[in-house]
């Protein structure tokens, strides 16, 4: 089990809950409320900072249900937290772009994160023909 190190920059929000077997990823919570209208952007503050395990990076996206309960979308699409943003004021943020007039509440739970090892050292080797049958085309799962 990898243990990770937190401190919390607001005491408004819940602890971090990791439910085992549940599902890998934790659910973050905005530390400020935010009032946005449509087409604004803002960094809207988590209230955490962590020290990640060496060799680890944190993954943050939206939740199923930020776009269709809060009209905001992750402007970079998915953030990516590497172990050396581990200070006591490296706040984690989520960047949110309003889609409609919105308020994002303290405490609300607009995003979500799991940790994952780096890449491993990957070397590409050039080929002529990769010699895999084809799956027809981008966009084609599924298709029969």
């Amino acid at each position: 089990m990898e243990k990770i190190q937190i401190r919390y920059l607001s005491d408004k929000i819940d602890k971090l809950c990791y439910i085992d077997g549940k599902s890998d990823w934790i659910d973050l919570r905005a530390a400020e409320e935010i009032t946005l209208k449509a087409g604004e952007f803002r960094l809207i503050p988590l209230g955490i900072a962590m020290k990640l395990p060496k060799g680890y990076e944190a993954h943050i996206v939206p939740r199923s249900s930020t776009f269709k309960n809060f009209g905001v979308i992750q402007t970079n699409h998915m953030g990516v937290i590497d172990e050396s943003y581990c200070g006591d004021n490296d706040q984690w943020y989520f960047p949110a772009y309003a889609l409609r007039d919105t308020t994002i509440r303290v405490n609300d739970r607009i995003c979500q994160f799991r940790i994952m090892q780096h890449q491993p050292t990957i070397e590409f080797e050039q080929v002529d023909a990769l010699n895999g049958k084809d799956r027809g085309g981008f966009g084609s799962t599924g298709k029969a």
